[in-house]
Order: structure tokens, then sequence, then C-alpha cells
């Protein structure tokens, strides 16, 4: 009996940067095709592999964990996985039916009710209906949506869409399930919720593929980690192995990343990105910070020419890829219009305690001539987590939202 459930042999994919693909007239495609041999001479920089040869086997009943920094290449191998993209190269071949949760509210029709989404899902999946009847209850208790089970979806919350994407996903047997991130977007309980019931999915002899920035999740579900880097395997094996490699790799994952070699460092002539840390209050460096306490982002950058109007800042975004705020040094007023004579220098900007809640952060530098002129923009500069060790009184999990700010209240009684 075959023991594999997804085998991937040599598998690229390679995208064009800034390729788009509309829809095109047969003259448009003629056209084409006529002018290729002049489009064949370009770059090979101006292609990116998000995934670059990679062979591998999961078996059968198995819940495996794909990490890797922000463009990694996890997402491609999940839509190839998918059919929702095809590889450039290799084969990606998997056994038994397919249940992908890639992005909030894959595989609805936003027109459709919730309960109509059921069946509809259910039929896509191959099952008949007297088998999506079995488990309609099971699904709707699940996803704790029963008030709004004859709405159309298109009202939904994300939060409502991923309770019932996931229900859905999880109870209608599919052989195997890929899960990508969007687990984040519920709250605290129910992705406890969700993580106990993939516990299940795999005691139950189905396959689980779980990408994510979340650790600890990780750790709890998995027994295999694949680590992918620019598009390849870097490490695929036992999981405390393989994440604690992962964690321990690179500065990123220190509290601070440097770059060395100016010429090549995110900038121009004018001015190049040096370093960017994360500091405690006592100005360590930490990867990981309470949520209690203020910290500090510091980027450090070369001035080789006297610049005008410039900035430095950083966006904040969270595991879902939500932008947080965005903040620049314009906000230093004695430095907002004065030209930076070439030298070296450090912009720090203090977060204060009680704001962020519990998770995974990434910071994206940039540096610009005051909201005109694009200097660079570095993706996935640094990652951090936010640890909640003070929580609202009378909860004992983490809140809901991105923020999570300790505001001041007072009662007063009238009568």
């Amino acid at each position: 009996m075959n023991k594999t459930a997804i085998e991937i042999k040599n598998l690229s994919k390679r995208y064009r940067l800034g390729e788009r693909l509309p829809y095109k007239t047969l003259r448009d495609a003629l056209g084409n095709f006529m002018s290729s041999a002049i489009k064949s001479n370009k770059k090979a920089e101006e292609f990116i592999w998000a995934l670059d040869d990679i062979s591998l086997t999961v078996d059968k009943a198995e819940a495996v964990g794909v990490i890797g920094r922000n463009g990694a290449g996890k997402t491609t191998l999940l839509k190839i996985l998918s059919r929702i993209t095809r590889p450039t190269k290799g084969l990606a071949r998997v056994s038994g039916r397919v249940r992908s949760l890639l992005e909030i509210g894959t595989g609805f029709h936003s027109e459709l009710t919730g309960r109509e989404n059921i069946f509809l899902n259910g039929a896509l999946l191959g099952m008949r209906k007297s088998e999506i009847e079995s488990k309609f209850k099971e699904i709707v208790s699940f996803s704790e949506i029963e008030k709004f089970l004859d709405t159309p979806v298109k009202h939904y919350s994300s939060g409502m869409y991923m309770r019932l994407a996931f229900a859905v996903a999880a109870h209608l047997e599919p052989e195997i399930l890929l899960v990508d991130e969007v687990l984040a977007v519920g709250d605290a309980s129910f992705q406890k919720k969700c993580l106990g019931k993939m516990d299940d999915v795999t005691r139950g002899g189905r396959t689980v593929l779980f990408v994510s920035h979340n650790m600890a999740a990780i750790n709890r579900l998995c027994r295999k980690v694949i680590w992918l880097d620019e598009g390849k395997v870097k490490m695929f094996g036992p999981t405390q192995e393989v994440v604690s490699s992962y964690l321990a790799f690179g500065e990123e994952f220190e509290g601070q990343r440097r770059w060395v070699d100016e010429p090549s460092s995110p900038g121009n002539d004018n001015i190049r990105l040096r370093s960017v840390r994360l500091l405690d209050v006592n100005q360590q460096p930490v990867s990981s910070v309470d949520a209690a306490n203020p910290f500090f982002v510091e980027i450090e950058y070369k001035i080789l020419n006297p610049v005008s109007g410039v900035q430095v800042g950083f966006w904040l975004i969270s595991a879902q890829g939500i932008v947080v705020f965005v903040s620049g040094d314009k906000e230093d007023v004695e430095w907002a219009d004065k030209t930076r004579q070439p030298g070296i220098y450090k912009s720090a900007c203090k977060i204060p305690g009680l704001l962020l809640n519990s998770g995974m952060y990434s910071l994206t530098i940039a540096s610009d001539v005051f909201n005109n002129e694009a200097i660079f923009v570095k993706e996935g500069a640094l990652s951090f987590q936010v640890e909640q060790t003070r929580l609202p009184a009378h909860s004992s999990t983490r809140p809901a939202g991105i923020i999570c700010p300790f505001l001041e209240w007072h009662i007063t009684k009238t009568e």
C-alpha cells in the first residue's frame, strides 16, 4: 500500500518581475509571438525563482509544518499542490482529495449564503449530498455562525469567513488539508479550537501541511517541518531540530540585522542602509518583547552625499500581512528641515508598552524624500515576537485585535 501523500520532484516555479497577464486579443497574441525573439534577450535578473528545484515526500497521516521568511516560497508551494498555479519545471503529485485554506474565503462564492457554500465546497470535493448533510450540523456548530448561516458571505467579517472556511475544510474530510497563515485571523480561542481540530484530523489518518510563523503552533501540531529559504529546502526533518536551527539562523532572529557590503546594501548613491535593531528598555538587542514594556526600533544608515528632505522609517506588519502603523524620523522636528551631511546616522523610534497584542510581527524598512521619491524599501528586514504577559482582568486568553492598549476607564454611579 502506498504510504506517500505528497511527492515532489525537482519542483521549480519562476515568475517574471513586474509581469502582468491581461486578457489579450488574437492580434495581441500574434504580436507577442513575432516579438518573442527580441524579448528572449531579457536579463536573468528580471525573473525570480519562487521555488528552485525542490524534492521531498510527505507520508499519509503526517502533520508537516512549512516555515521560512516572507518570500521564501511557502505559499507558492501550497498553490502548486492545490492546482491553483502550475510549476515551471518538475512535478508535484498528491494522493487523495485536497482542500486548501490559502486566503480568507478560498473556494467561497461571495453571492451565496453560508449554507449554500457548505454544499458547494462539499460538491467540489466530490462528496455526495448525503455525505455533506451528515456533517452539516457539526460544521455549523464548529463555525459558531448559526445566526448568519443564510446570509450571503460577502457580508461576513474576515473572522466569520475564516470560521466557516476552516469548519468546512476540516469536517468535509479531504485526505490532504493545506493551511496557510490564515488561521491567525481568528481570535485566540478559535485558533486553539482549530489547532485541536487539526490534531484530530491527523489522528484520523489525514495529512496536514501547515504554513505558519507561529513557532508555538508549529511545535504543537507538527511532527516534521520543511524550512524554505529563497525557494530552496534548507532543512526537512523533526520539528524541534528544524525550528531550533531556523530561529538560530541569521542575525534577523537575534533582534538585529546588518548589511556589511555597502555597495549591495539597500539604498542609492546618497544613502545606504547599514543595520536595523530591536532594542529593549536596556538598549539590548532582543528577538521578542514583553507587550507591557516599551521597546525601540533603531535604524542605522550612512549618508554619502548631502541630502535634504530625506526620511527613514518603517512599516510594522502583523503576521496576517496587515500594516499596523507606519512611522518615520520626520517626526523629529529638529531634523525635519535640515540637510543631512555625509556620515553615519541612527534613527530610533520608541514604541510604548501596553500597545501591541501578542503575536509575530515584521518590519519593512524604507526611506524616501518626504513621501515623494522612494530611495529603498526592504521588506521583512526583521521579525520579532510580542509576548502578552499582562492580560485584561478576568481573561485567560489572547484578546482579539492586533493592538491591545491598556486604556483608562472610569465608572460613575449616576443614581
